[in-house]
């Protein structure tokens, strides 16, 4: 497989114009030489290109799967045969496979992290604290990561500092926005073929990711619906022109449920009762929790695989509910994930965080730290660069202006 993912790499490379900028830099400065960096993302031709930035950045990089059904088999194959960089990924990999394969990239004993869902820093923590003594710093790419590692944080569980990838705004507004809201749509037609214009379609949690699954789907002709507990991001989605109600009443009429929350349990039992037949229910969150598929499980007469990730559950009332991609991450289980050119910046962010915890580790605490803005703000420079749009500058007075307090009305 691997010079066919040679070449699908080489068409996300043509997408990513920051991070070959990044890579172009890094192979002549070797900012990160000689750094073991475990790598615990999902293994994509995007993932790919970071890997090969990290490699000419002087790191020695190893790489594993952040999902058992994320893995784009071909890409890994290309890494290993093409770019000598070690894979520990086959998509498909049940759950021993999957902590075997961490466990495999932990065994270079890691000087840095780089992680998508915190699970190579939980078993750091847990079954490898041997190897704790090793590591200076590491980097987190998701929402669902972020919020596990400031658990670890706040209870003094965490020994050494981590980098928020996800807090920087050229990484949580495009990609959870754009990339989620497209890659999510194209999971669910891939996996289904049904159309979307007509269907009641509910989104569970109005974060980024699901302001943008929901701009797309309305895009794409489907009635809104969205769930949620906070009442500032309901009010939101109600001015952003969207029905709002609780799971509960959205479970009676919807035909497609997608949940993103990063919660457990947000479709559950109950809902499931209260389902029309042939609902489909997928989720985009990072882990396969928010459907509780254990109560559907328990619930269902029967149970077949109807399609390539489609499983059809056959409730005692004759009614059927339909998962996609085991409840796992819909745009990576049965799509290609996020477009190149929106993981340009995200892993853009990556890199440079990389390079700027080598620098700066040992004056940091162990905490959760954002991206630093100038960072942030230098990636969307770049961005807007190999957009070939320009913007504007302030001018001296304008400077003085929003400096001072003087000049009123």
């Amino acid at each position: 497989m691997a010079d066919k993912g040679k070449l699908r790499i080489e068409w996300a490379n043509q997408s990513m114009p920051v991070l070959n900028l990044i890579k172009k830099r890094f192979a002549k400065e070797k900012p990160l030489k000689g750094v073991r960096l475990a790598a615990c993302l999902h293994v994509t031709t995007e993932t790919a290109s970071l890997m090969q930035t990290l490699k000419a950045g002087g790191a020695d990089v190893v790489l594993c799967a952040s999902n058992p059904l994320s893995t784009q088999d071909d890409v890994a194959a290309s890494l290993v045969k093409h770019d000598k960089i070690p894979t520990f990924a086959i998509k498909g990999e049940d759950g021993k496979t999957y902590y075997k394969h961490i466990m495999s990239v932990l065994d270079i004993k890691p000087q840095m992290t780089m992680d998508d869902g915190a699970d190579v820093v939980s078993v750091l923590h847990t079954k490898r604290k041997d190897l704790l003594a090793h590591v200076i710093g590491g980097t987190e790419e998701t929402t669902t990561g972020v919020i596990r590692l400031r658990s670890m944080a706040n209870t003094g569980v965490l020994q050494y500092p981590i980098i928020a990838v996800n807090d920087a705004q050229t990484k949580h507004f495009f990609d959870n926005r754009y990339g989620t809201g497209q890659s999510t749509i194209d999971g669910i037609i891939r996996a289904t073929n049904r159309l979307l214009a007509g269907s009641i379609f509910v989104i569970a949690g109005y974060g980024w990711c699901g302001r943008g699954l929901a701009m797309r789907a309305k895009g794409m002709g489907a009635n809104v619906v969205v769930t949620e507990i906070d009442p500032l991001k309901s009010i939101e989605a109600v001015m952003d022109g969207y029905q709002v109600m609780p799971m509960a009443d959205a479970a009676r009429i919807g035909d497609i449920f997608v949940t993103v929350t990063g919660d457990i349990k947000v479709i559950r039992a109950e809902h499931f009762r209260a389902m029309k037949d042939g609902a489909i229910v997928c989720n985009t969150g990072h882990f396969n929790v928010e459907i509780d598929l254990e109560a559907l499980d328990k619930m269902k007469k029967k149970k077949r695989l109807i399609r390539e990730f489609v499983e059809e559950f056959t409730l005692p009332n004759g009614r059927k509910i339909n998962i996609l991609g085991e409840g796992r991450l819909i745009n990576l289980a049965a799509a290609e994930g996020h477009p190149s050119s929106v993981m340009d910046m995200s892993f853009a962010n990556q890199a440079l965080s990389a390079e700027f915890m080598l620098r700066n580790s040992s004056t940091l605490e162990n905490d959760v730290y954002s991206v630093p803005q100038d960072i942030d703000t230098e990636i969307a420079r770049l961005k807007l660069n190999a957009m070939g749009v320009k913007i504007d500058k302030l001018t001296p007075e304008q400077k003085k202006y929003l400096a001072s307090w003087e000049m009123g009305t």
